[in-house]
């Protein structure tokens, strides 16, 4: 994400200012609008915008207590953005792909696959029911989690600049890997191929993994591309930072793919960068280490210090004062030394739940980087829209393999969904579709106001909104509550995984992979609209001598009152309920992704631009 409101140091470079944020001009969109410059430049003032604020997570499984593989990010743009979780269906005779931000162009050789997505509301996006897929698992159990956005270093610009007439980029990344990929290694073939011959339009980390292996892949340049296979003894943390250090042999073909010109074409050039006679990828390409932003540093520091592995003040890092008038935080910090991009946690025991949680980070033990006390950005921040958690089982059938656990709007009060997405074919009702009006995110007065109903997205919207802006009076009941109901959603779903396992056939699994995900998005609903209307009521008696606690919530046992029933209910011999719903009209064809259930979470800022600066809303 790009947030021009944010610019550190003026205008200077469009492409990089300060490691903060970049400025594109996607020329195509204009061209493919038909309008001229003038039109355009004032089109462009009411098209989103926002910071480099993501953040990307891995845990090999070595390190974690049930031997399983978790990966994932938090999506951030702004404290009122809805997202859509949804399902795209398989085309028969391929499909092509195009893209709002770029030229990019591709057409499906074959035909595709069905794959689960998680998008923006096309009212964003002149009405196109593709944009940004971001997360998801396809039906051959391929998932991926895109985008974290990065930046190279001025040299390698010079030497190959991205390129937006034809490049790739995170409106189709996800899309084209989860609809083309029967393996993640064919999905990381795949996009490699794609910049080698057309060329990304902007610098980018991607991860995707399948049953056997989980890859790394990482944009560098425009046409420079490199990715690892994860090794299952290393933990990974990456706040937007484009030269954490790794150390990785290139002719191992095995574990390690590339570009054919990484290392020929910086030698070439004169920019190639050497550790200890061995060519350094993070290096050569990577912005310095002066480049990257005190918040992006801060949330660095935050998450070695949750997977205690902490870095120390004064010999590591520095804190230091942002007084921009318009920063978005008032405190971060900055690195003596590049970090690494791997590093082993504080312990071998990571959970489901501290796994999940660990996007809510706001550095509550860090001195001086305590989002909560001391002004500073947070990994688990207002401006998260959707963050996903692939909790993957090695060698497991792929059907089956990986659960996603999908999180609606802001890490901080939220919950996770869990879902046999490679399954699915049915999402519930709860989960608002594409078409849902996109006003309720421009809600002022949440608590007078009233998302539109049996919408799980604005539930949880309006209650992250709620809780951030009267911490001091709900933030500590309402974290409990949920802190609750997410560990009841993790353990029941134990008792459905068994049985999930013990089914035999993709149809008999996929009925139960559709019950699943609706009596557990129909669970968290109930239990968190009852909570939002009472966290309504508590504000608007206005009589704040008691901090608010759900009535649900079990202080002395730290559990629910009455506990969810979303074992029962996945597996019970009746159809779970469903909220009565008006019938719609359904138009044949709306673009790629027709006929698909949604679910929508976030946050949003729309922030003007300035003149010929364009948009260019990428995601970090």
């Amino acid at each position: 994400m790009y947030l021009l409101a944010e610019t550190p140091y003026g205008f200077a470079g469009f492409q990089q200012l300060g490691g903060i944020m970049r400025f594109t001009h996607p020329v195509n969109t204009l061209k493919k609008l038909g309008c001229g410059l003038a039109f355009g430049a004032a089109a462009i003032m009411a098209m989103p915008t926002s910071a480099l604020a993501c953040t990307q997570i891995y845990m090999g499984s070595k390190l974690t207590a049930d031997g399983n593989t978790y990966y994932g990010r938090s999506e951030d743009f702004g404290p009122r953005y809805i997202k859509h979780f949804g399902i795209e269906p398989a085309h028969k005779d391929g499909n092509e792909y195009t893209s709002v931000e770029s030229g990019f162009e591709y057409k499906s050789k074959g035909a595709t696959y069905r794959y689960t997505f998680v998008r923006d509301n096309p009212s964003q996006w002149e009405d196109r029911y593709d944009a940004y897929s971001e997360a998801g698992i396809n039906e051959k159990g391929v998932s991926c989690s895109a985008t974290l956005s990065t930046s190279y270093n001025e040299k390698a610009e010079e030497a190959d600049p991205i390129t937006e007439e034809t490049g790739i980029g995170e409106y189709n990344y996800a899309s084209v890997i989860l609809g083309e990929s029967a393996t993640a290694r064919e999905g990381v073939e795949l996009l490699g191929s794609l910049i080698d011959e057309q060329g990304v339009c902007s610098n980018d980390q991607i991860i995707i993994a399948d049953n056997n292996e989980t890859w790394l892949f990482a944009a560098l340049s425009g046409h420079q591309w490199i990715a690892m296979r994860l090794t299952d003894d290393i933990a990974s943390l990456n706040p937007n930072i484009g030269n954490l250090t790794y150390d990785v042999d290139l002719d191992d073909t095995e574990n390690c793919l590339h570009s054919e010109g990484i290392e020929s074409m910086p030698k070439e050039k004169g920019f190639a960068e050497y550790t200890d006679g061995k060519f350094d990828v993070a290096k050569t390409y990577g912005e310095e280490i002066g480049e990257a932003g005190m918040h992006q540093w801060s949330r660095y520091i935050q998450g070695r210090d949750y997977f205690m592995a902490p870095l120390a003040e004064g010999t590591d890092y520095k804190i230091v004062k942002d007084e921009r008038e318009d920063a978005r935080a008032t405190t971060g910090a900055l690195v003596h030394e590049m970090q690494p991009l791997f590093f082993t946690p504080g312990k071998s025991d990571w959970n489901t739940f501290e796994m999940i949680r660990s996007f809510a980070a706001r550095g509550e033990n860090v001195a001086g980087l305590n989002a909560n006390t001391d002004g500073a950005y947070a990994i688990g921040s207002n401006r998260n829209t959707e963050i996903h958690t692939f909790q993957i089982r090695h060698g497991m059938d792929p059907e089956i393999a990986t659960i996603q656990w999908e999180m609606l709007s802001n890490a901080e009060f939220s919950v996770a969904i869990p879902l046999y997405s490679a399954l699915l074919t049915e999402v519930s009702p709860y989960f608002s579709d594409q078409d849902v009006s996109f006003d309720h995110c421009e809600e002022e007065d949440v608590v007078n106001n009233e998302e539109p109903e049996n919408s799980i997205n604005y539930v949880l919207m309006d209650i992250n909104t709620l809780a951030y802006e009267n911490r001091d009076h709900c933030a500590t009941g309402v974290r409990a509550y949920l802190d609750a109901l997410q560990k009841e959603l993790i353990e029941q779903n134990l008792t459905v995984d068994e049985a999930m396992q013990a089914e035999e056939g993709t149809e008999a699994r996929t009925a139960l992979a559709n019950k699943a995900g609706k009596a557990a998005t129909k669970n968290t609903y109930v239990k968190c609209k009852a909570m939002l209307e009472e966290m309504r009521d508590y504000l608007q008696e206005g009589d704040f001598s008691e901090e608010f606690v759900p009535s649900d919530y079990d202080a002395d046992n730290d559990c629910l009152v009455e506990s969810i029933t979303y074992a029962d209910e996945a597996l019970s011999d009746e159809d779970v309920a469903e909220p009565e719903a008006e019938e719609e009209e359904v138009t044949e064809e709306k673009s790629e992704g027709n006929n698909m259930a949604a679910m929508a979470v976030g946050a949003v800022v729309i922030i003007g631009v300035c003149a010929y600066v364009i948009y260019r809303r990428k995601k970090a």
